[in-house]
């Protein structure tokens, strides 16, 4: 016997509500067909990877919780990744291989990008930690990439779940040595890569020879040359092994004063222009040491600024622009909108989902960090102007702004390969503090948080809160009422003259791919994920559903929106129709609508077709509501 139904009995009682009681376990159906399937779906390891822990019938929860639906697969857990395997994901492995991640599949999570990891215990949610004295039904895992995934061990061996638990919260919470972590397998276990010719690997930029082909390749070898005077680390473990500088600058400059203060050299534009950083020198100096460091400065400065044949612009990324503190708080806040558990959380939030995702400043940092890029190419671009970007260890914002600056500018870097090889110049070999900024150690929440924002970081006066869309409403306003009026507004973010001209004259022609690239940094036109929106739309998520099931979505919503503009454009006629009858109502009318000439007149009452807070006020009194106007024909005067 499968199950028992409860039937209510008849009379004048209530009938209760009817049910079902399974007494067969779901891994117990079809058992021979699962396990050939089991079989069929393989874990894919990458070399020195090894598996820990795994659950089988586990179910991945579509996320939609009324519904409760989802895809029994295996559960795994290596110290490189979780990884679920559906049972479904045999029937997908041969559709649009070319375009798979090789390395990370659709339901892997690396352990690093974990977040934070919840249970659910009676349908309530707690945070799991390694002290465990009871096992959750539920897994929440919280990515730092913003997924969610849910995860039921409801019908899972109890063995098994305590295996898996458990293994998870130790390897994504616990703190490591240096020498355990992935890579350092991954690095002994992985093969050499036999290709010599850089055009067809990723750049390493770990030999001289890498950086003289990247001098090459740029034609910056006229004025810049490569140098091996921190070969093995023994000037500053901060900067790498081999790098650049400018051709008159001696060797002997950098030893003295272990790279600070010394120009490297990032990018060559095609017009002889380039792109450089330089950290700041210590704090804790004595005045003799200074003021060497000082002279030694003006000469190189000379070096790079010789004018009229060569000049230099400065940006000090340390005092004027966005600092850590900020990023890291709207990267908090824009990163909440995302960690939703349900579809009813989703579709609460979704109300105010453009004042939260205002409030958050994300997308205003975003648009910043790109106008600053832009700023800069407009300068080596049209000015012929060597650009130094100033930062205290030139690490964080150097090498954001100097990766921007490239991808906009050098085709070369928006491939795959050249992709590859700009992250690895300018964030691994740049000095980056991955180890630190990203907790890769997993140290405590509280000292990650103060390692975050502390790492090195110099005060910096906050800008005045502005709306995300008020440059672009500052920009009108100066265009509508003139010069004069526009000095009174307070905008220390305005865009230049120069930018603006060299910004519009780009977007103005037509886009050449192979060329120079600019975003749109308009407010508006920063937008976020839309999978943000499908993840809670059930036939997004149909399995094997692809691009049919999420363009069939996403021309429903588009179809909303043009729906919703017609509306709009109607109500808009029918306005400006009645404002040319207007004349003829006031004739016979000694009132006029504080909201006019936006709201329809009223003959008998002054409540506006749409409600304000005024009227809401009014509301409240009953009296008041249900009083008359009083009325005074003008023809009686």
């Amino acid at each position: 016997m499968l199950g028992k139904g409860v039937v209510g009995g008849g009379g004048g009682t209530k009938a209760p509500k009817p049910s079902f009681v399974s007494y067969v376990r779901p891994e117990e159906i079809h058992t021979n067909e699962k396990e050939v399937t089991e079989k069929e779906v393989t874990l894919h390891l990458l070399p020195g990877e090894q598996l820990l822990c795994e659950a089988n019938t586990v179910l991945k929860y579509v996320q939609e919780d009324s519904c409760q639906r989802g895809v029994y697969g295996r559960l795994v857990c290596t110290d490189f990744k979780i990884a679920f395997l559906g049972d479904d994901e045999s029937a997908l492995d041969n559709g649009e291989t070319q375009f798979k991640n090789k390395v990370m599949g659709e339901n892997d999570i690396t352990l690093h990008c974990v977040d934070q990891i919840y249970g659910v215990f009676d349908e309530k949610k707690k945070i799991l930690s390694e002290q465990l004295k009871k096992y959750p039904e539920k897994l929440i895992i919280h990515c730092k990439d913003l997924r969610v995934f849910h995860f039921c061990l409801r019908y899972t061996k109890e063995e098994e779940v305590k295996r898996i638990v458990h293994g998870i919260i130790h390897h994504t919470q616990t703190s490591i040595l240096l020498k355990r972590l992935f890579l350092f397998s991954y690095a002994t276990a992985a093969q050499n890569n036999t290709a010599t010719d850089p055009k067809n690997q990723t750049v390493m930029f770990d030999t001289l020879k890498d950086w003289c082909w990247e001098l090459e390749r740029t034609k910056g070898n006229v004025k810049y040359k490569a140098v091996s005077v921190n070969e093995g680390y023994r000037i500053s473990e901060r900067l790498p092994a081999y790098f650049v500088v400018p051709t008159p600058l001696l060797e002997e400059d950098v030893q003295r004063f272990q790279g600070h203060n010394i120009p490297i050299w990032c990018w060559s534009c095609h017009n002889g222009s380039a792109l450089l950083k330089m950290s700041a020198p210590p704090k804790e100096q004595d005045d003799g040491v200074l003021q060497i460091q000082k002279s030694v400065s003006d000469g190189i400065y000379k070096i790079i600024h010789r004018p009229p044949y060569e000049m230099v612009k400065t940006e000090d990324l340390s005092s004027n622009f966005i600092s850590l503190q900020e990023i890291q708080t709207a990267y908090s806040k824009f990163k909440q909108l995302f960690l939703i558990d349900n579809s009813t959380e989703f579709w609460d939030t979704d109300i105010k989902w453009f004042s939260l995702l205002e409030n958050s400043s994300w997308l205003d940092i975003i648009r910043r960090c790109l106008k600053k890029a832009i700023e800069i190419i407009e300068c080596l671009e049209a000015q012929n102007m060597n650009v130094l970007l100033l930062e205290e260890n030139a690490s964080d914002h150097c090498c954001l702004i100097s990766s921007l600056v490239q991808v906009m500018m050098d085709p070369h870097c928006r491939t795959k390969i050249g992709f590859q090889s700009l992250i690895q110049k300018e964030w691994v070999m740049g000095g980056h503090c991955f180890l630190d900024r990203c907790n890769h150690l997993r140290q405590s929440d509280k000292e990650e948080h103060q390692r975050q924002l502390s790492l090195p970081l110099t005060q910096s006066k906050s800008s005045p809160k502005r709306g995300f869309f008020r440059e672009e409403t500052d920009h009108l306003i100066k265009n509508l009422l003139g010069k004069r009026i526009s000095k009174l507004i307070n905008s220390s973010d305005e865009l230049q003259d120069n930018f603006r001209e060299f910004y519009d004259s780009w977007h103005s022609k037509p886009t050449d791919y192979h060329g120079l690239l600019l975003p749109r940094v308009e407010g508006p036109e920063i937008k976020v994920w839309a999978q943000r929106y499908l993840r809670w739309i059930p036939e997004a998520q149909i399995p094997g559903g692809g691009r049919v099931a999420t363009m069939s979505k996403l021309l429903e919503m588009m179809e909303e929106v043009q729906s919703l503009q017609e509306k709009i454009d109607e109500r808009h006629h029918s306005q400006e129709a009645f404002q040319a009858e207007a004349p003829c109502l006031l004739r016979n009318s000694a009132r006029l609508s504080s909201l006019f000439p936006f709201a329809l007149l009223q003959r008998h009452s002054s409540k506006p077709v749409l409600p304000t807070s005024g009227w809401k006020a009014l509301e409240d009194e009953e009296d008041l509501a249900k009083r008359e106007d009083e009325f005074v024909d003008l023809g009686d005067v």
